[in-house]
């Protein structure tokens, strides 16, 4: 019997709008960039602060980098979390899996908060 990743297993493809953002042929206002991992501001916030981390990978959803994202992949991605949520004093932290939750088959966690403290 396979994980629980199986049954979410969506296509992903170098296609999607994350895909083009990581490689430069779609503009983002970036917030934080690593080797494996890169923060940029939502395009239609639901909150006064509204920030979309992703990995550079091409992982699906949270299950699918967690069980196949290599260590320091992991490391940066969650680097990138600490760095765009350092400020902030209060926060949620997001991720959606499958339709119709998810918009976009690439994994991202969305960081939203009220107000920054800076």
């Amino acid at each position: 019997m396979g994980s629980a990743f199986t049954f979410f297993k969506f296509p992903s493809n170098s296609q999607n709008v994350f895909a083009k953002i990581i490689r430069g042929e779609i503009p983002a206002d970036k917030v934080y960039e690593n080797e494996h991992a890169l923060a940029f501001r939502d395009l239609h916030p639901k909150a006064p602060v509204h920030i979309l981390v992703i990995p550079k990978g091409e992982y699906v959803n949270l299950l699918d980098f967690t069980e196949n994202a290599s260590a320091p992949e992991q490391s940066a991605f969650w680097d990138a979390i600490k760095s765009v949520s350092g400020d902030l004093s209060a926060y949620r932290c997001l991720s959606n899996t499958g339709a119709p939750y998810q918009e976009v088959f690439h994994f991202h966690m969305h960081i939203m908060a009220d107000k920054c403290n800076k």
